[in-house]
């Protein structure tokens, strides 16, 4: 690279200022430039070569390791298919016990409210036949112009 003095030189006027003299040689400054610019140039395309050279490892490493995710990805889709049948078999079994849990306790509420319900037959029974054959006896015994036309029967519950 250049110093601050070469670059000052390039100020430098060839020949001085008067008449024409024999001897001078003009300066080649093409010659400079390019003497003086090659060294960075040669840097500069060292560098860009390096960079391609990065850029197609980057390249090869990507379509490794995106043909290495399809590989994966496919070996996981395929387990997954070969499990389903086992997974779905869980879940029906525990869908089934599911259900089965529920239709007990549905039979065994059932059961609960028929015992309740039976229990209050056998409570009413007796009063309400009592009350039947009470309005049965009065209907039966009483005379043909105070038997009632209509309405209700004797024996269905008041109000």
């Amino acid at each position: 690279m250049a110093g601050f003095r070469d670059f000052l030189m390039r100020f430098r006027p060839v020949g001085l200022p008067g008449p024409a003299a024999v001897g001078g040689v003009p300066a080649d400054r093409s010659a400079e430039l390019a003497a003086e610019l090659e060294p960075p140039l040669v840097l500069l395309e060292e560098t860009e070569a390096e960079a391609r050279a990065v850029r197609e490892r980057a390249d090869a490493e990507a379509t490794r390791r995106r043909r290495a995710a399809e590989r994966t990805a496919k070996d996981i889709v395929e387990q997954a298919r070969a499990r389903a049948p086992v997974v779905r078999e869980q879940s029906a079994a525990l869908v089934r016990d599911a259900t089965k849990a529920e239709a007990t306790e549905l039979l065994a509420a059932a059961a609960r409210d028929t015992a309740a319900l039976r229990r209050r037959i056998e409570l009413r029974t007796p009063a309400l036949v009592d009350r039947l054959v009470d309005a049965l006896d009065k209907e039966l015994t009483a005379p043909d112009d105070e038997r009632r036309e209509g309405g209700p029967p004797p024996w269905a519950p008041a109000g």
